[in-house]
């Protein structure tokens, strides 16, 4: 084989091997742009959910704290819950997107969310009706039963938490 011959098949192979080389790092480069790009979306989605959530028990602690008076003022629980329930939908629509976006671990952590949240809606309500109906016969008890349903929110949350943290990568 002549010199000129043995250059050119170099240079063919060596063009070959970066050209594949540029194929598998743009590649790996597309790929780690996705998956960051993805972790982005699903911490905007989980950031969102929280941030319905806070906002959603801040007026449920506003209901509950008109409703733990001696004597509730009816028009101001009313209202209290009617700005309740519009943080609540809020709530429904951002766990609709984590439920969508996240995996299997999130949509269960988001369930435990519901189901706490749910319990604890349900004294609220009892407690509402008690006060309008004016029977203060389970007051005490209802009362109790919220700070326990409370406690249990506040630690779904918390799990709900810590799970979209290993999900987007940091988990410290």
């Amino acid at each position: 084989m002549d010199a000129g011959l043995a250059a050119l098949l170099g240079a063919a192979v060596g063009s070959v091997a970066t050209l594949g080389a540029a194929v598998v790092s743009g590649r790996a480069q597309t790929r780690a742009q996705h998956d960051q790009w993805r972790r982005q979306h699903r911490r905007d989605a989980y950031a969102g959910y929280l941030g319905a959530l806070h906002d959603r028990d801040i007026a449920m602690d506003a209901v509950l704290d008109a409703l733990r008076s001696d004597e509730p003022e009816l028009p101001v629980v009313d209202e209290e819950i009617r700005r309740f329930i519009v943080l609540a939908r809020e709530v429904h629509r951002a766990a609709e997107v984590v439920i969508l976006e996240g995996p299997a671990s999130l949509v269960t952590a988001v369930e435990r969310v519901t189901d706490a949240s749910s319990g604890l809606s349900e004294v609220m309500r009892r407690l509402a009706d008690d006060a309008r109906a004016g029977d203060t016969t389970r007051k005490a008890e209802d009362v109790a039963r919220a700070a326990e349903r409370e406690s249990v929110l506040y630690q779904a949350v918390r799990d709900f938490r810590l799970a979209a943290r290993g999900v987007i990568g940091n988990a410290r």
